[in-house]
């Protein structure tokens, strides 16, 4: 029944992160420098975040459903530029174009998951959710070292098929226009505040290290665009796994717990990162800090459905826009870092899920 909403929520992180092993392929294409190509990693990222300050409000007066499809035709036409760009430049643009039609739709899904949820159970699903979305961390890589050994376009029209097919899908839980227009006023709480904090330091500090573990599979073991893109996919199997467990944690232990010990396990895993001697063992620690990274969003996504039931896609859109600008400036952050060691780049980002958890414990504050 909710088969539209979750392989909606896979769009997402796929778009971000498809870019991670392809890095090499598109130098070579356009002919550009590795700092244009992972500044489209940015440029997908940047208007993705900051028009989810507004879309899920923004849905809640239009009508959830009326907005999704929109943003499927849209984000399917300008994948298809992505895919036939004649520049870095031009395909800059269109990655910029493609996070903001994607604005449109992570959160409002994730707002129709909870709604459609059985009372008692809105942390599983929600863990569900987030499980397909790291299914999306497995399959970007893939696919993009996939597309890489043949060609790279087809990272960018597959996605575009699939949105268009997804247009046509029912959704349950999105519904139409309030009869009373909703705000975005009212989902400016400090409970939001600190859990966009969390949100932006969860995608910072561990999902946003992707690029980064894809760096160290080719500087430090020579891994190819397959192996790299296999090897980085880890975290997001890991996700996919323990999602749906993640989820079961919340709804018996509490969303608060659950995202601390997310977050415990992640900074305990990302050195290990910089301190990897073989693929094998950077695997592993990638691995741990994906299953770890699946408490962390069972709990935060939890509590940001639940913060504001008035306007509830516009508080989840605000928190998933804080957390996609932490993805946007990882590239910003952390790419000076591993220049200068990669065990820097990581214990640096170990310390990001430690602020992680001190942001969790104010939501339980409040």
């Amino acid at each position: 029944m909710r088969f539209g909403l979750y392989a909606g929520g896979f769009l997402g992180p796929f778009g971000g992160a498809i870019l991670a092993v392809l890095i090499p392929q598109l130098r070579d294409a356009f002919g550009a420098t590795t700092s244009q190509v992972t500044f489209a990693i940015t440029a997908y990222l940047v208007p993705f975040a900051a028009f989810q300050l507004v879309s899920g409000t923004i849905g809640e007066r239009v009508g959830i459903a009326r907005t999704v499809r929109a943003a499927y035709v849209g984000y399917a036409a300008f994948s298809v530029l992505a895919a036939f760009a004649p520049s870095i430049e031009v395909f800059i643009g269109a990655r910029a174009l493609q996070g903001a039609a994607n604005a449109f739709l992570t959160p409002l899904l994730l707002a129709a998951v909870a709604a459609s949820s059985p009372e008692g159970t809105v942390g599983r699903t929600v863990g569900t959710f987030a499980a397909v979305q790291t299914t999306a961390l497995v399959a970007a890589p893939l696919i993009g070292g996939l597309a890489g050994e043949l060609s790279w376009r087809l990272a960018f029209l597959a996605p575009a098929v699939a949105a268009l097919g997804l247009a046509v899908l029912p959704l349950p839980g999105a519904r139409e226009a309030q009869a009373a227009p909703a705000r975005l006023r009212s989902a400016m709480t400090r409970r939001v505040g600190w859990l966009s904090t969390a949100a932006f330091l969860g995608y910072l500090s561990i999902a946003g290290l992707g690029f980064l573990v894809a760096l160290r599979a080719a500087d430090a073991f020579g891994l190819g665009s397959t192996a790299r893109g296999a090897l980085v996919a880890t975290f997001g199997l890991a996700g996919a796994l323990v999602g749906r467990f993640a989820g079961e944690f919340a709804d018996r232990r509490g969303r608060v717990t659950a995202a601390l010990v997310g977050a415990s396990g992640c900074a305990a895993a990302v050195p290990f990162l910089g301190l990897a001697d073989s693929p094998a063992a950077l695997a592993a620690a990638w691995l741990s800090a994906g299953a770890g990274s699946a408490f962390v969003w069972a709990g935060v996504n939890t509590m940001a459905v639940e913060a504001v039931p008035g306007n509830r896609a516009g508080a989840t859109s605000v928190v998933s826009a804080f957390k996609f600008a932490g993805n946007a400036c990882a590239p910003l952050l952390w790419l000076p870092l591993y220049r200068i060691g990669p065990g820097t780049a990581f214990t640096a980002a170990a310390a990001g899920s430690v602020a992680l958890g001190a942001a969790v414990l104010q939501v339980r504050q409040r």
